[in-house]
């Protein structure tokens, strides 16, 4: 990896490690004093590597500096006396030259593990997790959470810094994960990775980096969850199992021209046959007990889409599967994928009835799937529904898809 491209990435990941420490040792009412520490860390790596180049252990200097820009704040300042020591987590009677940054490979996996259900607190909307996780758990920058939201990155500073103001405001503190906090917070961690990893994975606009890194960064998290034993759950092995299969098939999603290749037109040859292994692995680690969650319905249905050849016994099990799933979970396009499934096993004049049952009238993959339902029984009313579909239709990317079928006719 050349320099330029070592630098960026390089902040990213140790920011996001040594701010996590720092907020877990202050407390979340000193948030900007941690993250005004690490910024002058970087700050300083930036002005001494462009001078004297990239030391041989980059993440050793960092580390290095934070630890002493930590002492020397302390000293320089009496905020240490008046607010932080009656509150930090060690003992408050230590003086501030003995005060140690640890930043072993243990501590900063137990640090983000407790940000994580910090920031997923039900006080914030999930808008606000997603950013506020992205940004402290994950490095990313406003400009480019903004980037990935398709908005301007004061929107995304305004909201992460409500969303701080409201875990400060509650007085949240930083704790690892206990069995209670467990039952009380669980859901909103897992909803919250989960449409971190769907906003890289699903959507079709903005920067294809960006959104591999977002769906690394949603896996990395959940990985973390999974290395402590109060979290190793089986609902947290089926999401990590829903994302090992979804990401199998990443690189096939798109060509070269960036454009959206669907799934009946992948190159199966392409799909990355380790992760659907270990995705197997983490299913069948979420088959323990007796918990039955919507990634584990999600994750069998993801499973069946790395097994390309178009067999009933495929389609009838991902039709259990979204049967399940509209019960514990029902959603309009959840009903419409199993109308899909069901024109897949019963032939397309019964997806179209199952289909037009749902009326999702504002919706372009309602219309999108009429209108391939309808080829070849009746073209003009496949027409007719296709032009529906690119009049409601948000991206490029699906306008794109929709008007091939249009001019296929």
């Amino acid at each position: 990896m050349e320099d330029k491209e070592l630098i960026p990435n390089l902040f990213r990941i140790e920011y996001q490690k040594i701010v996590s420490v720092l907020i877990n040792l202050f407390g979340i009412k000193h948030i900007e004093i941690a993250e005004d520490i690490v910024s002058d860390t970087f700050l300083a790596a930036t002005e001494v590597w462009s001078m004297k180049g990239i030391p041989e252990n980059p993440t050793a200097w960092l580390y290095t500096v934070a630890k002493n820009k930590t002492k020397n704040y302390f000293k320089r300042t009496s905020l240490y006396e008046q607010k932080i020591s009656p509150e930090i987590k060690y003992n408050s009677t230590v003086q501030t030259n003995e005060v140690e940054l640890d930043l072993s490979e243990k501590n900063i996996a137990d640090s983000q593990l407790a940000m994580i259900f910090t920031i997923c607190d039900p006080c914030n909307p999930s808008e606000a997790q997603i950013a506020l996780a992205l940004n402290l758990l994950c490095g990313f920058g406003t400009h480019e959470i903004a980037d990935a939201f398709m908005t301007n990155k004061e929107v995304i500073y305004k909201r992460i810094n409500r969303a701080k103001q409201k875990l400060k405001d509650k007085n949240i503190q930083i704790n690892g994960p206990t069995i209670e906090q467990m039952k009380l917070r669980q859901e909103n961690v897992l909803k919250t990775i989960y449409l971190l990893f769907s906003e890289g994975y699903y959507s079709s606009i903005g920067n294809t980096v960006l959104r591999k890194d977002f769906c690394t960064e949603a896996m990395r998290l959940t990985y973390l969850l999974l290395q402590n034993t109060t979290t190793n759950l089986p609902n947290v092995n089926a999401l990590m199992a829903l994302m090992c299969f979804h990401t199998s098939r990443f690189d096939t999603r798109t060509n070269e021209n960036g454009d959206i290749v669907l799934y009946q037109d992948q190159d199966e040859e392409l799909w990355n046959q380790e992760l659907v292994s270990r995705g197997a692995y983490y299913l069948g680690k979420a088959s323990v007990g007796d918990t039955l969650s919507k990634y584990h319905l999600e994750a069998g249905i993801a499973y069946w889409h790395t097994q390309k050849k178009n067999t009933q016994d495929k389609w009838k099990n991902i039709l259990e599967l979204y049967n399940n799933l509209l019960v514990i979970d029902y959603s309009p396009i959840v009903a419409l994928n199993r109308a899909f499934v069901i024109s897949k096993i019963e032939g397309n004049k019964a997806g179209i009835i199952e289909t037009e049952m749902l009326q999702l009238l504002d919706n372009h993959f309602y219309f999108s799937l009429l209108g391939n339902l309808h080829l070849d029984i009746d073209n003009q009313k496949a027409l007719q529904y296709f032009e529906q579909a690119y009049a409601l239709a948000h991206t490029d990317a699906d306008k794109k898809i929709i008007k091939k079928y249009i001019t296929n006719i």
